[in-house]
């Protein structure tokens, strides 16, 4: 058994989200509708679907990520995401969630966080981070342990 993770997000323009998710995975959808698109990969092994929607607010969903092996790859992500237009923000040897990580993170067109990042080992410290700013809104990078 090969599990993949599917999560489905609605979003505020599928086109942007489109052009954000194909330079983030590198790959085009795999199938393309009216206000629908798809993302079926094998590398990262996702299947992500997403559906033009309105609403009134994000909720419930803290960010996504995608663990890499190296921070070679985690500069190579961000490299490739900086081309296409993507900024991202830097927390190198962070310590978040009870592991030290190298990572990047950005924000979809429609306010989903996503981090590409490294392991690099556990540790007993839940957090020891800055917050930033991703597109100019302030976001509190590792949601993970609350404040």
């Amino acid at each position: 058994m090969n599990p993949k993770l599917h999560i489905s997000l609605d979003v505020k323009n599928v086109e942007e989200s489109v052009r954000f998710y194909s330079a983030l995975f590198d790959a085009p959808p795999t199938k393309l509708k009216p206000g629908y698109a798809k993302f079926d990969l094998d590398q990262p092994a996702i299947n992500l679907t997403m559906q033009q929607a309105t609403h009134c607010c994000l909720q419930g969903l803290s960010h996504m990520g995608l663990r890499v092996d190296a921070t070679e790859q985690v500069l190579a992500v961000k490299q490739r995401l900086n081309a296409a237009g993507i900024p991202t923000l830097d927390e190198m040897n962070t310590t978040c969630c009870y592991a030290v990580q190298d990572k990047i993170w950005l924000t979809d067109p429609t306010g989903y966080r996503w981090e590409v990042y490294v392991f690099k080992g556990d540790t007993e410290t839940a957090m020891d981070r800055p917050q930033g700013a991703i597109g100019g809104v302030l976001k509190s990078m590792c949601d993970c342990v609350a404040k």
